[in-house]
């Protein structure tokens, strides 16, 4: 076992491991991938101030997203296909993130469903990402569903109403489970890890729908049906009533815009999370970090702002929350450890971004996440909302 002490070494490890179909799916965006790159890149131009002569004793990284106690401003992001990249890569995430004291946020598009998620945590309480389908009545038994697994947030998802197109996922032939083609089998050989996990579990499907809608009992008739479920008619409208439906917290994720970040505040949601899809889908979108300071500046002080994007450190955690952001999300630094090592790949991945924090945070001449702001980044080297 090699040593780690990066995200990118657990990224190399996962490459190794997961088969290319999957990998890919994890590590691409749309089109030219130019907002994807962007994400991560930008972060690097940002530059700190090192302070001295700071008593560094009795740190915390400890503070709340919506309300809830977190060891630090972290939450797992939701992602599809996540047990294909590990056997039952949900529960296992969910588990690490139980145990390090950070929210899990359960996607639609998960491979383990949102009971066996439940089960796998003894019904510790995680967060469910909602997609709006045509189908407002499965729309209603999800929800029911999350409130039924003790979920304490309802991520709701706006900027997915029409797919993007990602190439390698074409040029793979993606699917779940995998098609028998040639390419396919040879690549599958490569990772006998990979493939004794998954004989293991019975998990190989989309979880939170197969069985719970009529006509779809197998993949062939799933993946019709979500070719003609996404809702690209989703509105304000629509958010309001799942807000009233849900009833609990409800965090708005894809916000990129000034405008639609008034919107947000406007639908009475708990908080928004500044989020281009990990440049999944609109290629040419602005970075989240360059977009966060002009979102927190408009309605900062009415609602909490979140962002996801680009994060691959815990000094990218603390520069987001200096520029305003109150929680972060990562994606895919967890889909590499859950690839690389399964549940102990995930808890070392959240070790080393709350190490990287903690400690950056103390160069920077804080013992406390809640005073961090602006003030420990170097002037003119990090995005600044518009006059």
């Amino acid at each position: 076992m090699p040593v780690i002490t990066t995200i990118e070494d657990l990224r190399v490890l996962a490459k190794k491991r997961v088969p290319r179909m999957f990998y890919d799916y994890a590590d691409s965006g749309s089109w030219t991938e130019s907002t994807y790159r962007a994400n991560e890149s930008d972060f690097q131009s940002i530059k700190l101030r090192q302070r001295v002569a700071v008593n560094m004793e009795n740190r915390s990284t400890a503070t709340q997203m919506i309300g809830q106690n977190v060891a630090m401003p972290v939450a797992i992001a939701p992602t599809g296909l996540t047990g294909m990249q590990h056997a039952d890569g949900e529960i296992l995430g969910a588990r690490a993130a139980k145990k390090f004291g950070i929210p899990f946020t359960l996607s639609t598009m998960s491979i383990c469903s949102i009971e066996d998620v439940s089960a796998g945590t003894g019904g510790h309480p995680f967060w469910f990402q909602l997609y709006v389908m045509k189908d407002r009545d499965f729309i209603e038994r999800l929800i029911d569903r999350a409130k039924a697994a003790n979920c304490s947030a309802l991520v709701l998802t706006l900027d997915l109403q029409i797919l993007g197109q990602r190439h390698k996922d074409l040029k793979n032939g993606l699917s779940a489970p995998p098609k028998p083609t040639l390419a396919t089998i040879l690549n599958l050989m490569t990772k006998p890890r990979w493939g004794l996990g998954m004989l293991g579990t019975k998990r190989h499907g989309f979880g939170n729908i197969v069985g719970h809608v009529k006509g779809v009992e197998n993949m062939g008739s799933l993946s019709e049906w979500t070719a003609k479920q996404f809702d690209p008619g989703l509105n304000w409208g629509d958010v309001e009533w799942i807000k009233k439906r849900w009833g609990g917290k409800l965090i708005l994720k894809g916000i990129q815009d000034v405008e639609d970040a008034k919107l947000a505040v406007n639908s009475g949601a708990d908080a928004l999370i500044v989020s281009n899809h990990g440049g999944r889908q609109l290629d040419g979108a602005e970075s989240s970090i360059r977009a966060l300071p002009h979102i927190v500046d408009a309605v900062g002080s009415r609602i909490e702002v979140h962002m996801d994007g680009g994060i691959r450190s815990g000094q990218d955690v603390l520069k987001a929350r200096a520029l305003g952001a109150k929680g972060t999300y990562i994606g895919r630094s967890f889909l590499y450890g859950l690839g690389a090592m399964g549940e102990e790949g995930v808890t070392k991945a959240l070790q080393i971004i709350h190490r990287e924090l903690d400690l950056t945070m103390a160069f920077c001449g804080h013992t406390n996440i809640e005073t961090v702001d602006k003030g420990i980044l170097l002037p003119g080297t990090y995005p600044v909302a518009a006059p």
